[in-house]
């Protein structure tokens, strides 16, 4: 007895029914994110697991829960990135805070110096300004030479630290360093006749204008 043979199968017929391409499969959302099946299917997973019931919906709403579930993850990425920014600002600002304090310190302790410095040049302009003021009062003639020194020995304190006169009389009017607070006839234009009150610089920087008398031809 012979057997009915069915339809013979084509080779087309063997190969298994596979759509995918060599390439791994992506789920596509509908902002255009191309997510791996793998992934996709985790993240199906993750998502049955927060919200249970899940399998009736269809593709398109199974699509916008994978790709809701996909921006909180990167949100949490992000948090944590914010996170860590944070905390190294916050380092940076400690570290400046200890930085300006340190300077403050370092500029208080110059100034400190300074005026340190200063004072112990002017004691013995002091001592000799007691002297001439002790020896004027036994005799009035020798008041004048004795300031004159002490007015030399002053000037000569100031020049060690730095400070240079400017202003005296036959010297040019220069309005950088000279205030002019009377014109008065003269030979020549521009010329200090007379100082009111002795100017300083330091290199060029004004400490204190000179304020003078300067002439000019009528």
């Amino acid at each position: 007895m012979f057997r009915k043979r069915g339809p013979k199968m084509t080779d087309d017929q063997h190969k298994p029914s596979n759509d995918r391409t060599d390439t791994a499969a992506k789920t596509v959302t509908e902002d255009g994110l191309d997510i791996p099946d793998t992934e996709a299917d985790n993240m199906a997973e993750d998502a049955e697991t927060a919200f249970p019931g899940m399998d009736g919906l269809d593709e398109g709403m199974l699509g916008q829960v994978q790709e809701m579930m996909a921006k909180l993850e990167r949100a949490d990425e992000l948090e944590k990135e914010n996170a860590d920014l944070r905390g190294r600002l916050a380092r940076l600002a400690t570290d400046f805070d200890s930085y300006r304090r340190r300077t403050q310190e370092d500029v208080n302790a110059a100034q400190g110096q300074g005026v340190s410095k200063a004072a112990e040049a002017l004691m013995p302009v002091y001592d000799d300004m007691d002297r001439a003021v002790s020896m004027g009062a036994a005799d009035p003639a020798k008041l004048i030479p004795g300031m004159q020194a002490v007015q030399g020995k002053i000037l000569g304190v100031f020049a060690g630290l730095g400070l240079e006169a400017t202003g005296k009389e036959g010297e040019a009017f220069d309005p950088q360093w000279h205030e002019a607070l009377q014109v008065v006839p003269g030979d020549e234009d521009d010329v200090i006749v007379q100082v009111y009150q002795l100017g300083f610089r330091m290199g060029d920087r004004l400490v204190r204008p000179a304020r003078v008398v300067v002439s000019r031809k009528g």
